[in-house]
């Protein structure tokens, strides 16, 4: 028998709220566990209050895992300083949502007939009867008791939200629609399946080393998976197709940029604070390598890819803290970048990962060998090759990781590069794009992100 997701622990009131109808409870409960959607007061949920554009693009944005962080958007009515400005921006980079000319009118009220295109154009539940009939096929949403969709009546928080709800998990739905197609297999141990597709949401078990699992819809990296009479969601990285070996490229039927979005990248410039590094040619190198993860950190935010400082000051952190730190955000990888020395003849550019306690030594390598690549191409130095090293930060993590050596501080000709910003900013869009040459090779469609 299949484990259902929502038969334990069901609350009185959905998730302390006292103004939700019962319809709606399980659904409401479910996504405030996601952190999808959120009251209007710690008690209330304002259940039958109508939702604005800005509150959907939050509540669609959250559930994809999308870049929420506030920014200037490309509309003149949504500025900045907007709780949904990140989120808005990226609904409309992803066609998700739009707007009406220059303006997004952030403050209308959605109808079900926008509730539909959005939620269809979201997670890609395409039909060629539009978006509303997609939705009643798959169980998400229904028509009212007149025979019409009602595409013109106003939806209210509560209705979004169990529409939501169904859109993410088919346990919600009215009907069956979930079909498991994809022979796939567990890569790691103690795998979580989740209640949802974020650590956020609970584990309902765990699974073992190749495992077999069936695979149905993927969402924000994540896929909705059935195995060993429990059904839930497993991080689509730690899956691989059953028949090749490969790991699950992670193409979505929604929306490539939402696997992008789930991928957390651990940027960690060396040393800082009372640890200079090494010095050189009057140059020190927690200084050059701060430069060079600043400047690394700008390239990245300019994508969906979430992305994360050990420092991003003049700073001294611990070795041990440094590891703790990309573990405790839930990295997807680790890039520390360094500065060599030696003799004043040593000369070059290397790259290292930890092949004896990383979990993740094949990928570990190939991190290193796509970042080396493109590392030689900006500086072209001595390539002193990709290697093995046992060094704290590759040694106590639990993701793929490398570690940079740009070239020597100690050496004249490598040093002028990093006094150079021309130079400076070559080797960061090196290191950039040699991040998505990794994810490329897991699979990614990156191809519109290379500088």
């Amino acid at each position: 028998m299949i484990v259902s997701l929502f038969s334990i622990n069901t609350k009185t009131h959905a998730a302390g709220f006292v103004d939700v109808p019962s319809r709606a409870l399980k659904e409401v409960n479910y996504l405030v566990e996601g952190q999808v959607v959120s009251g209007s007061t710690p008690t209330t949920f304002t259940p039958y209050k109508t939702i604005t554009r800005s509150e959907a693009a939050v509540f669609i944005g959250r559930a994809l895992q999308l870049n929420g962080k506030q920014r200037a958007t490309s509309f003149k009515d949504v500025g900045s300083g907007s709780f949904a400005s990140g989120y808005i921006q990226s609904a409309a980079d992803k066609g998700i949502m739009s707007g009406y000319g220059s303006s997004f009118r952030p403050y209308k009220v959605v109808t079900r007939g926008e509730m539909a295109v959005m939620i269809a154009k979201a997670f890609g539940y395409s039909s060629s009867a539009g978006a509303e009939k997609a939705l009643m096929n798959l169980g998400i949403a229904s028509g009212l008791s007149n025979g019409t969709f009602g595409s013109n009546q106003t939806i209210t928080r509560a209705d979004f939200a169990v529409f939501l709800a169904r859109a993410i998990n088919p346990e919600f739905r009215l009907k069956q629609s979930a079909k498991f197609m994809k022979n796939l297999v567990s890569t790691t141990g103690n795998l979580n399946i989740r209640s949802g597709p974020s650590t956020s949401y609970r584990s309902v078990g765990k699974i073992a080393a190749n495992t077999p699992v069936t695979g149905a819809h993927s969402i924000g990296g994540w896929t909705y998976v059935k195995t060993e009479g429990k059904v839930g969601y497993i991080s689509t990285y730690y899956l691989r197709t059953a028949s090749t070996g490969n790991t699950v490229p992670p193409t979505l039927t929604e929306n490539n940029d939402s696997k992008l979005s789930s991928q957390t990248i651990i940027l960690d410039p060396g040393h800082g604070g009372k640890d200079s590094g090494a010095v050189g040619n009057g140059l020190k190198e927690k200084e050059v390598v701060l430069k060079t993860g600043l400047q690394v950190n700008n390239l990245l935010k300019q994508t969906p890819f979430n992305v994360k400082m050990t420092r991003s000051n003049d700073t001294f952190i611990e070795l041990k803290d440094r590891s703790a730190f990309a573990k405790n955000n839930d990295g997807d990888i680790f890039v520390s970048i360094h500065a060599n020395a030696a003799t004043p003849s040593a000369t070059g550019t290397e790259t290292y990962y930890y092949s004896a306690g990383n979990p993740h030594v094949a990928d570990s390598k190939l991190l290193a060998s796509k970042i080396q690549a493109r590392m030689l191409t900006a500086w072209n130095l001595r390539d002193r090759g990709v290697k093995n090293g046992n060094f704290s930060v590759l040694r106590e993590n639990n993701m793929p990781a490398a570690l940079l050596e740009l070239g020597f501080i100690s050496n004249a000709g490598d040093a002028s590069k990093m006094a150079s910003d021309y130079w400076m900013n070559t080797m960061s869009k090196a290191i950039y794009n040699g991040i998505l040459d990794y994810y490329k090779a897991k699979g990614y469609n990156v191809n519109s992100l290379y500088k």
